[in-house]
Parts: C-alpha cells; sequence; structure tokens
C-alpha cells in the first residue's frame, strides 16, 4: 500500500471521525478534540488500514470514550482545590446515608422483573464491566443490551419512585 492511497483513506474518514467524536464527547464530558486524537493514534499504529474502516472508527471512537470515562472515574486531583483536612471525608452521617440509598437501590433492583436483576447489579458493579462482558456473563446478545438496560431503568425509577422497595420502618419514624 502506498502513502498516497492511505493519505486519501485518511482524509476521507475524517469528516466521520469529527463527526463520531462530537456526538460521543457531551455525554462522556470528554473534549471531542481528544477523542479525535486518541482515535487517529490507534488508526496511525495499525500495522495496515482496516478493511472497514468507518465501522473500525465507530468502534474505536466508543472504546476510547469508555477509556476516558473509567480514568476520569479513577483520577484524583491533588490542586489547590482538593482539601486533604478531616472535614473533607464524608461525615458518619454521610457514609450511613449513602449506605442506606445503596441498600434501598439494590432491595428495589431485587424487586425487577425477568433478568432486570441480573443485568442492574452488573451494572452498578464496581468492576464497572464493558457491555462485551456484561453480554458474555449473562448471554446475552450486546445488541439487546442497551434496551434491555433502557427497560429495566425505567421499571426501577417507577420503583424507586413509588417507594415499593423502601424498606419497613420501625419505631416511630414518619
Amino acid at each position: 500500500m502506498t502513502s498516497r492511497v492511505r493519505h486519501e483513506e485518511l482524509t476521507a474518514i475524517r469528516p466521520l471521525l469529527a463527526a463520531e467524536a462530537a456526538a460521543e464527547s457531551v455525554p462522556a464530558c470528554v473534549e471531542a478534540a481528544d477523542l479525535e486524537q486518541s482515535v487517529w493514534l490507534r488508526l496511525l499504529e495499525l500495522p495496515e488500514p482496516p478493511p472497514d474502516p468507518a465501522r473500525w472508527l465507530r468502534r474505536a471512537v466508543r472504546a476510547e470514550v469508555r477509556l476516558a470515562v473509567r480514568r476520569a472515574r479513577r483520577e484524583t486531583s491533588y490542586g489547590p482545590a482538593r482539601q486533604l483536612a478531616a472535614d473533607s471525608l464524608p461525615s458518619t452521617e454521610q457514609q450511613v446515608l449513602a449506605a442506606e440509598q445503596r441498600r434501598t437501590l439494590l432491595a428495589a433492583a431485587r424487586r425487577l422483573p425477568g433478568r432486570c436483576p441480573e443485568l442492574v447489579s452488573a451494572l452498578i458493579s464496581r468492576s464497572d464491566p464493558t457491555y462485551r462482558e456484561i453480554s458474555r456473563e449473562l448471554g446475552i446478545s450486546q445488541g439487546s443490551l442497551g434496551p434491555m438496560r433502557s427497560r429495566c431503568l425505567s421499571c426501577l425509577r417507577t420503583i424507586l419512585a413509588t417507594g415499593v422497595a423502601s424498606p419497613v420502618r420501625r419505631g416511630n419514624a414518619p
């Protein structure tokens, strides 16, 4: 393959990359330019061009978004905005409330119909699995996960909004 052919292929997919990066950057809170640059690097590191550049590009953009989101979750700022004082730690009350919220969420998830409890548990797992990993684990096609997730989360919102999954309060609590 000559460099001329490669240059023409790269020029042809530039608008698609810009559009994909712009579309995926907003929900993921990632700069579109950073996303484009990461995908260009991935593409240029390949030993030969992909057989279907458009399909490869869409997958690469989504993979880069997932990496960026995971990276953002793990990164911790050590700048002046971060306080290292004891008052920056969550109070005991905040920890108890967070634990109670998690228990309520898990109780509501267990009440979901069908395979939703398994899916929601996988989605909120601390290991942060990818759709591919979840689909393999649950034996569901990867393309079905998005619509199924949407239905399950809608049911979960309904359960949480109606208080069906709320624990029974004891004592004088209202």
